[in-house]
């Protein structure tokens, strides 16, 4: 982004930093009754189908797993953002929000209590059509228990990036998204798949990477991006770099179970999705999702040559040479000081992923080899799952994975993560125990404050604002008005 874009942007927050417009300013575009032939429970059914496919439950759950009590952590280049309650409750929730406040807070990022930000994923959801947007709302309101308690700690960010109002001015440039309508948007409509992907779905919020001002870069549109120490990957239709070499009917499976034997398994973000969404969803919208997914515009990875999941066999290892009599439980490295990668995986990943990494026959315990996690070109997924294991609900069951955050430090977790990666994966990839560390904490500083820091952020917002306000003087002086010159530059922008 050039700097005159983000003098747009920062001019933009702080010319339109006024605070949240009241929900009495704009008309009323619902209507409270359920549409024709449409009763109460069936509305609420819809209701309920949407807030799967729009994955509310994975982000608004409660630490005990209590439904949209809210807060979930939730990792961001500025700081961990908490999730707040939606439940019905009155003080609490939203139970006192009428449906018009409701819909600006799930398009705009616009609450009574101030801009919302957007890990909550409101630039996707501008595009809901009203019907859906209705549906969840009656959904929310009449079905859902009401939990009376918010989260135990709420969203601080550092300055200046507490001050919500700027939002108004991010979204004045990067939340610009309309409603779909509704005839598109239904089931076996020819727009349903994109409707599901980019807008309920809102893949985008995790696939696509970050520009400059942290808002989506829709040049890479699901090209792939780091998420809180993840890494969401490329699911354009390269072949290579993205999902291209999946079939239709393995991108299914993938969406409903999490897992396709010989290609990759969710964890992370991936599997809260899959958990508490995609695996809910119709067989028709599943399919309509991985239709839409092989008809993205392909992005290729620099130099990437072969499909993550390419690696498809082990490299030779020296297992006599190791003691294997030991105790082989996570608890046992604990106090361990070794740092020999083949000594922990013996010890800690062997008896599920076997000492050839082919994993159990049927696959439970999946092979490290073609693999997405260790034959990528990150190794975020693979130290992540080390970090903090997997955990993923099914309608075939559970999948465990145990975390050794706690029980490996840093330099052993690198040390485990680059025997696999030499052994079963990517073997010129290799991870350090900073880089662990940094994954760990699950967040990058933006490139904005990598650049000028703190200060210098604060030192642009006041010369700009300082600036703004010569300007928009000179322009009164000379009757030209200062809301045009506002103007052309959102349109520059």
């Amino acid at each position: 982004m050039t700097v005159r874009k983000i003098a747009g942007l920062v001019l933009c927050g702080i010319l339109m930093g006024s605070g949240p417009a009241k929900a009495s300013e704009s008309a009323s575009i619902f209507s409270s009754q359920t549409g024709p032939g449409e009763n109460l429970a069936q509305l609420i059914a819809r209701g309920a189908y949407v807030a799967r496919t729009a994955d509310c439950a994975a982000c608004h759950v409660g630490a005990d797993g209590a439904p949209y009590a809210g807060g979930y952590e939730i990792a961001s280049p500025l700081g961990t953002i908490i999730a707040t309650n939606i439940s019905p409750s009155r003080t609490f929730g939203i139970g006192g929000w009428s449906e018009e406040v409701f819909a600006r807070a799930l398009r705009m990022g616009v609450t009574p209590h101030g801009n919302l930000y957007p890990a909550m994923p409101y630039p996707s959801y501008a595009g809901m059509s009203d019907e859906d947007v209705h549906a969840l709302y009656i959904y929310l309101t009449h079905a859902v228990k009401p939990v009376e308690r918010g989260p135990t700690v709420g969203t601080r960010l550092s300055f200046p990036f507490n001050l919500r109002t700027l939002m108004t001015g991010w979204n004045a440039v990067f939340s610009r998204q309309k409603p779909m309508a509704h005839a598109a948007t239904a089931p076996g409509g020819i727009e349903r798949g994109r409707y599901l992907v980019e807008v309920v779905g809102h893949c985008s919020s995790c696939h696509t990477p970050r520009n400059f001002a942290m808002a989506e870069d829709r040049s890479q549109f699901l090209g792939g991006a780091a998420v809180g120490g993840w890494f969401a990957p490329n699911i354009t239709s390269d072949p290579i770099s993205g999902i291209g070499g999946w079939s239709e009917d393995e991108l299914v499976t993938y969406l409903r179970t999490g897992a396709v034997a010989g290609k990759s398994q969710a964890a992370g973000g991936m599997a809260e999705a899959i958990e508490h969404g995609l695996r809910h969803l119709a067989d028709d919208d599943l399919r309509a999702i991985a239709r839409y997914l092989k008809s993205v515009p392909p992005i290729r990875e620099a130099g990437q040559r072969e499909p993550a999941y390419g690696v498809a066999f082990a490299q030779p290892s020296n297992f006599e040479a190791l003691n294997l009599g030991h105790d082989r439980s996570p608890a046992a490295m604990r106090d361990g000081a070794s740092t020999q990668g083949e000594q922990i995986y013996v010890a800690a990943c062997a008896a599920c992923h076997q000492l050839h990494g082919e994993g159990t026959s049927d696959q439970f315990y999946p092979s490290l080899y073609a693999n997405t996690a260790t034959g990528g070109t990150s190794p975020r997924n693979l130290v992540m799952a080390i970090v903090k294991g997997v955990h993923r609900e099914t309608n075939d069951g559970t999948v465990v994975m145990p975390a050794f955050g706690a029980e490996l430090n840093d330099a052993q977790i690198a040390a485990v993560s680059n025997y696999v990666l030499s052994r079963f994966g990517n073997p010129h990839l290799s991870v350090s125990a900073a880089e662990v560390a940094g994954y760990r904490i699950g967040r990058e500083e933006p490139l904005v404050v990598k650049l000028f820091g703190p200060a210098g952020v604060v030192a642009a917002l006041g010369g700009l604002a300082a600036g703004l306000a010569g300007m928009s003087l000179a322009r009164r002086r000379r009757g030209d008005g200062s809301d045009g010159a506002v103007a052309k530059m959102r349109i520059e922008d």
